[in-house]
Formats: structure tokens, C-alpha cells, sequence
């Protein structure tokens, strides 16, 4: 596979930059939670069926306001759901560029990676007898396999 090299000084200025314009989106939405694992899993989620069941079902309550509980709020269903819809091109925008940051990263990584192979092969077979020995041993632990060594007898 072949990919467009990334060659780009991202400078400690540069980040503090990108740093300090995500706390600023952050500080824009201070209504922002956290779930656990467990309650990611086991909330109720809306989907393009579920949000048109809850515009029908909050259509019937604004039209028969007689048929609610006292405990219903429809202003404060209104608001979540209005709060739902602002939120999904914000987080379109939030996950395209996280993937975009994410992919450059794992290129840039494996560039480097890349790289770092060819220099420990270099000095592995030219840099014999001048005293890389230790350094070239030291970095060959990377890709030393380890043994599999089997269980005792009686044990599964």
C-alpha cells in the first residue's frame, strides 16, 4: 500500500494552539457528561426510527396535554430533543477530523517506524566492529521472539 508521505514540523506552539481552541469548544459546551460502560450500554439510544417516534409522541402530548402525567414536561422534552439535533453536526464535525488525526497519526507512526527499521538494519550489518555492538543488542530486544515454553505436565 502505497500512501503520500507526511514531512511536517508540528511545533509545541502549534499544539498549544490546537490545545487551547479545543478548550474553548469544550468550555462552549459545559453540559457535556460521561456514561460508564455500563450505562453506555444499558441507556436507551435514539436513532432515525426513534427520533421519529419521539417527534410523534411529543406532537400527541403538545396536541393533548389532558392525556399526561403531571410529571411531564414537554418544554424540557422539547429542549433535549432540540439539544440532540444541534449536537449531531457538531459531532460529524468531532468524529471526521478525530479520524483525520487518528489515520495521521498511525502514517506518521508507521513512516517512523519505518525508518527506525532501516536504521537498525544499517547499523546492524555496516556498524559491526565499531562499537555498536551494545546499542545495536539493545534495540534488537524488539524483535526478539519470546519462547513459548510448555505448561507442566497436569495443568491445561
Amino acid at each position: 500500500m502505497s500512501l503520500e508521505k507526511i514531512d511536517v514540523v508540528f511545533t509545541q506552539s502549534d499544539v498549544d494552539e490546537v490545545m487551547n481552541a479545543l478548550m474553548v469548544v469544550h468550555k462552549k459546551m459545559p453540559f457535556l457528561k460521561g456514561l460508564t460502560v455500563v450505562q453506555r450500554r444499558q441507556i436507551s439510544k435514539i436513532g432515525r426510527k426513534s427520533q421519529t417516534f419521539v417527534l410523534q409522541a411529543l406532537a400527541i402530548a403538545k396536541n393533548h396535554p389532558e392525556l399526561m402525567p403531571g410529571c411531564f414536561k414537554l418544554d424540557e422534552a422539547h429542549r433535549d430533543l432540540d439539544l440532540f439535533e444541534a449536537l449531531n453536526p457538531v459531532l460529524q464535525a468531532i468524529g471526521e477530523l478525530h479520524e483525520l488525526v487518528e489515520d495521521t497519526q498511525i502514517i506518521v507512526g508507521s513512516e517512523a517506524y519505518a525508518a527506525a527499521r532501516l536504521a537498525y538494519q544499517s547499523a546492524k550489518t555496516t556498524g559491526k566492529n565499531m562499537g555498536l555492538e551494545d546499542v545495536v543488542s539493545d534495540v534488537s530486544l524488539r524483535f526478539r521472539k519470546r519462547r513459548r515454553t510448555n505448561p507442566p505436565e497436569g495443568t491445561v
